[in-house]
């Protein structure tokens, strides 16, 4: 005799516990705002549409906020449902808007000391889209390497269309030794 097994789906099953309910909603939200993030990018939405769409979608996202923290499964259910509203409204806006969808450039190169390569974009929004495919770096982020390099700028001043062929590291100082003498 072969037992079969049981599953339950948290969201229909009259038999789970309110909290996988509650739980599964949460996650249908998350799952919307992960992919308006990925279209748009990430805080981009928001800041694309106008000032009275962000307040009332601020407002829902309270709404949710509140529901989730009472743990009542009815005002959770409704306001989830709310923010998926919320987060369509936005996408619509956004789209009627003509606003451009975002679409990272990204430059990729190889470090020379270990064969890694990492991707260059030009802001945060584009840096989040691509983070999960490896290392990446903004320009404002390469500006501040850049500015901490400050014998490589000045050389760059001094001697303009020079190359960095490479960046070295003094050697720690052996303390037991002492300093090499000068002559």
């Amino acid at each position: 005799m072969t037992a079969k097994l049981l599953r339950l789906d948290p969201v229909s099953e009259t038999m789970a516990p309110s909290a996988y309910r509650i739980q599964a909603m949460v996650e249908g939200v998350d799952q919307v705002a992960v992919a308006m993030e990925r279209k748009w990018g990430f805080g981009r939405l928001r800041q694309l549409v106008g000032d009275d769409l962000r307040a009332r979608f601020d407002q829902q996202k309270d709404r949710l906020d509140a529901a989730i923290v009472s743990a009542q499964e009815r005002y959770v259910a409704a306001q989830a449902e709310g923010m998926k509203r919320a987060w369509a409204a936005l996408d619509q806006a956004a789209a009627a808007a003509r606003h451009a969808k975002l679409s990272p450039e990204i430059w990729e190169c190889v470090l020379p000391s270990t064969g890694e390569v990492v991707a260059i974009v030009r802001t945060d929004a584009e840096a989040n889209h691509v983070a999960c495919e490896g290392r990446v770096f903004t320009l404002a982020e390469i500006a501040t390497l850049i500015d901490g390099l400050g014998l490589v700028l000045a050389a760059k001043r001094v001697f303009p269309g020079a190359t960095v062929t490479a960046i070295r590291a003094k050697p720690p100082i052996d303390w037991s030794r002492g300093d090499a003498i000068p002559f």
